[in-house]
């Protein structure tokens, strides 16, 4: 059985999930399939949260986005070496913010 980290091929209409990454950052990332003729064949895509690396502390920190595509601090859960837990957190998500 996969672990719920592994990427299966999705099906032609599940979302799917990309990280995206740059050189201090991570964006968790909700790629979905074209839902509506008029829009298009082109997937869209929509950032879910961001996990940020501070290489001063030697650690991540996890930020939620707002409607206006900004990126706020997560309070919930404390900075951490590994992404591992916040990772953890996003798939939990307790107060809905990152998957609705």
């Amino acid at each position: 059985m996969p672990s719920k980290r592994s990427t299966p091929q999705p099906a032609a209409t599940e979302p799917d999930r990309w990280p995206f990454q740059s050189d201090r950052h991570l964006t968790i990332v909700e790629r979905r399939a074209p839902w509506r003729e008029d829009f298009g064949p082109e997937w869209t895509s929509l950032p879910i949260a961001r996990l940020r690396y501070t290489a001063k502390d030697k650690a991540w920190t996890l930020y939620w986005r707002d409607r206006n595509l900004r990126f706020h601090l997560y309070d919930r859960v404390g900075s951490a070496r590994t992404i591992e837990s916040l990772l953890d957190e996003i798939d939990r998500d307790p107060t809905h913010i990152f998957w609705g």
